[in-house]
This record gives structure tokens, C-alpha cells and sequence, in this order.
């Protein structure tokens, strides 16, 4: 993610044969997106192109959208797992007590009293939250930012302080070296007859 930018949505699939694309919303704003409106499709290559909405309707929870000049499947495909885009400058003010994802990055994260680490990086579609990348040392833990774990969060202070389930770390963080060889030897035991 780029500071510069911020994201609206994640594309998730084509809809249709004229290129339309289901996205996930990552705005609660009432009519956030609209006819006319400019887009930028961040790829997972780092690449941004300029898109204009051409149309719009929900569909089954999430939103299709139909941007001018992708006018087939295949023009579709190309924008799989783009994040969609607007500068900055451009984002919705928000109520008092609401944040923006991507202002996170940056932060760091802490489950009671102890530091887990610095948020590097959000990873959207894995589910109801989106996920906060968190890097510590040589460690990095996908922690899902819920309401149901959140205590307080600092903006200005970069500190999101969490209560964490019993556990999440370990089942989010990187193997060991003894958990790595005991994964090897397990699947050795099971590949001989």
C-alpha cells in the first residue's frame, strides 16, 4: 500500500461477460462509490492504473462494478485481486471513533501490556476483519483487526493495543526450527509404505 493512496474495495471476482467485477467493499460510507467516479487498481505487482465507473449494483452482500472500457471477461481477470483505490485527499471524513485501515501501518501492536510488534502491512479478503501484518524481530503474525479484540487505538500515538485470545500468536506466528523438523519427520512417517 502506498501512503498516497488508500483503499475502498478488493476485487474479488468477474461477474458477467461484459467485465464487470465483484468487489469487497472496504468503505461503510453511504454511497462512497458512484457512477463517474475515478479509481486507481493497485495489482499485487505494485502496478496502478486509473479506472472510471461506469456502473454499479449490489449483489448478494457486495458490489458489482462496471468501469469503463473493461468490456470482457478477460479485461475482468486482469483486475483479480486489485485493491481499488483513491488518493488520499479524496477519502470520506469519518465519524469520531471510526479509522481508516490503512492508517495503521505504521503502529504498534500490543496485547496487554506486551509489544508484539510494528504493523507492516493489511492483507484483505482472508475473512470478516482484514488482517494486520505484524513483523517482530525475524517473526511476523497475521493478526485479524476485529472489534471483538480491540481495547484503544492511537493514531496519533501509533499504538493499537489489543486483548488477543489465548493462543492466536502461536497459531498465527512462524515455525520453529524443532517444529519445522517434527513437521518433516511426520511427513516422511507418512509417505513410507
Amino acid at each position: 500500500m502506498s501512503g498516497d493512496f488508500i483503499t475502498l474495495a478488493w476485487v474479488r471476482k468477474t461477474q458477467g461477460r461484459i467485465g464487470e467485477v465483484t468487489v469487497e467493499p472496504h468503505s461503510a460510507v453511504p454511497d462512497r462509490f458512484h457512477e463517474g467516479m475515478h479509481l486507481w487498481a493497485l495489482a499485487e505487482d505494485g502496478t496502478r492504473r486509473e479506472l472510471q465507473v461506469e456502473g454499479l449494483w449490489p449483489h448478494k452482500g457486495q458490489l458489482v462494478l462496471k468501469f469503463a472500457g473493461v468490456d470482457s471477461i478477460s479485461d475482468a481477470e486482469a483486475l483479480l485481486k486489485c485493491e481499488l483505490q483513491v488518493p488520499r485527499a479524496e477519502r470520506a471524513q469519518l465519524e469520531s471513533g471510526w479509522t481508516y485501515v490503512s492508517d495503521l501501518v505504521g503502529s504498534v501492536v500490543f496485547d496487554g501490556v506486551h509489544e508484539i510488534g510494528t504493523v507492516k502491512n493489511l492483507q484483505f479478503g482472508a475473512g470478516e476483519a482484514p488482517l494486520l501484518i505484524v513483523k517482530a524481530d525475524s517473526k511476523e503474525y497475521e493478526i485479524p483487526y476485529a472489534e471483538a479484540y480491540l481495547r484503544k487505538v492511537d493514531l496519533d500515538g501509533k499504538k493499537i493495543h489489543m486483548l488477543l485470545p489465548e493462543g492466536m500468536l502461536e497459531v498465527n506466528g512462524p515455525l520453529t526450527a524443532e517444529e519445522k523438523q517434527e513437521q518433516n519427520s511426520s511427513r516422511n512417517q507418512e509417505q513410507k509404505p
